[in-house]
């Protein structure tokens, strides 16, 4: 089992940032890779970031490309995601996930095996 708690979310004017974290515990060594998502009202959850546990790989929406980036630090077991230049549009409960399978595709939703709850994120326009 792996529990994962996100922080860091909260009210922030458009074009502002924010970092998120979120941390792990439990078996976290057999984690592959973590990864964000958001869901905005009335929409679906959707594939933000992701990194690999060995940092090697990275991947991200287009939508947030250039403005938001992850990090992790394995010694602490937290990933990180920093959000510059916010929009209106970036405004959604943003999820931590892990999976401990070496899945090929990290954007999809279903190769994750655990999720943490949820953290606001609200833009002001």
């Amino acid at each position: 089992q792996v529990q994962l708690v996100e922080s860091g979310g909260g009210l922030v004017q458009a074009g502002g940032s924010l970092r998120l974290s979120c941390a792990a515990s439990g078996r976290t060594f057999s984690m592959y890779a973590m990864g964000w998502f958001r869901q905005g009202a009335g929409k679906e959850r959707e594939f933000v970031a992701a990194i690999t546990s060995t940092g090697g790989r990275t991947s991200y929406a287009d939508s947030v490309k250039g403005r938001f980036f992850i990090s992790s630090d394995y010694v602490k077991n937290t990933v990180y995601l920093q959000m510059n230049s916010l929009k209106p549009e970036d405004m959604a409960v943003y999820y931590c996930a892990a999976t401990l399978r070496a899945v090929v595709l990290l954007t999809n939703p279903a190769a994750y095996d655990y999720w943490g709850q949820g953290t606001q994120v609200t833009v002001s326009s």
